[in-house]
């Protein structure tokens, strides 16, 4: 059975029953070990898809909030600024950013 370590290998007892490699890694092994499976599916988009009722009700309270919140969160937009779908993460990030407490809250349950 082989130990790895920093220093190089070392020769312990060898077993009949099955042989073992226990490795010791560093931080870098590790955190690569562990993110490896994951850095593999880190460029796919989500697979979900919203139901058109799902999809509908946020699309409204996201509509809401942009001009309930527009003073406070989104100065820089137009306010007459249709929101669609592709315009609910920006109005996520300018609720967390600028919308106080409600605004957070109100931004979490625009993530669900």
């Amino acid at each position: 059975m082989l130990l790895r370590r920093p220093g190089g290998p070392v020769e312990l007892d060898d077993s009949p029953v099955m042989p073992l490699t226990i490795a010791v890694m560093d931080g870098q092994d590790l955190l690569k070990t562990c993110v490896a499976p994951v850095g593999r599916q880190g460029g796919s988009r989500s697979q979900r898809t919203l139901r058109s009722a799902e999809a509908r009700d946020r699309l409204d309270a996201a509509r809401r909030a942009f001009h309930d919140y527009h003073a406070q969160c989104f100065w820089y937009l137009r306010p007459d600024l249709k929101v669609t779908l592709g315009d609910v993460p920006e109005i996520v990030r300018g609720l967390r950013r600028n919308g106080g407490r409600k605004g957070f809250l109100l931004a979490a349950r625009l993530c669900r």
